[in-house]
C-alpha cells in the first residue's frame, strides 16, 4: 500500500488501564504501531491514561500525553496536535 502523502501526523489512543497479567497484547500492538508509523516518516503523537505500558516509552512517539482518556481531554490534545488521522487501540476484556 503506497504511504498517503496528506497525512503527517498521527495520534494513536492508547487502551488506557489494563490489569497485571491481561492485555499485554493491546500495549503490544499499540507499540507496534507507533514503531510503524514512525518508520514510515509519520509523526506520531500518543495519548494514554497508563504509565506503566511499553508505548509510553520516550523512543516510541514523538510526544506522549499520559492523561485521562476521556473526550474532553483527547479533543483538547487534537486542538493542540492537529492530527491528520486517529488510531483507536482497545482495551479490556470481554
Amino acid at each position: 500500500m503506497p504511504k498517503r502523502s496528506d497525512i503527517h501526523t498521527v495520534l494513536i489512543i492508547g487502551a488506557g488501564p489494563i490489569v497485571i497479567g491481561q492485555a499485554c497484547e493491546f500495549d503490544y500492538s499499540g507499540a507496534q504501531a507507533c514503531k510503524a508509523l514512525r518508520a514510515e516518516g509519520y509523526r506520531v503523537v500518543l495519548v494514554n491514561s497508563n504509565p506503566a505500558t511499553i508505548m509510553t516509552d520516550p523512543e516510541f512517539a514523538h510526544r506522549t500525553y499520559i492523561e485521562p482518556i476521556t473526550p474532553e481531554v483527547v479533543e483538547k490534545i487534537i486542538e493542540r496536535e492537529k492530527p491528520d488521522a486517529l488510531l483507536p487501540t482497545l482495551g479490556g476484556q470481554t
